[in-house]
């Protein structure tokens, strides 16, 4: 029981860092279109 608990925390830290890393790619193509379009105007 002890090892189930034990990979279900492990697989949730997992899958919370893989989404706070996809957010912070995301974050930075947008700020990539912003510098692309204040370059065009």
């Amino acid at each position: 029981m002890k090892k189930l608990t034990a990979l279900v925390l492990a697989i949730a830290a997992f899958a919370v860092a893989a989404c706070n890393t996809v957010q912070g790619i995301g974050k930075d193509i947008e700020k990539g279109g912003e510098a692309i379009q204040k370059s065009a105007k």
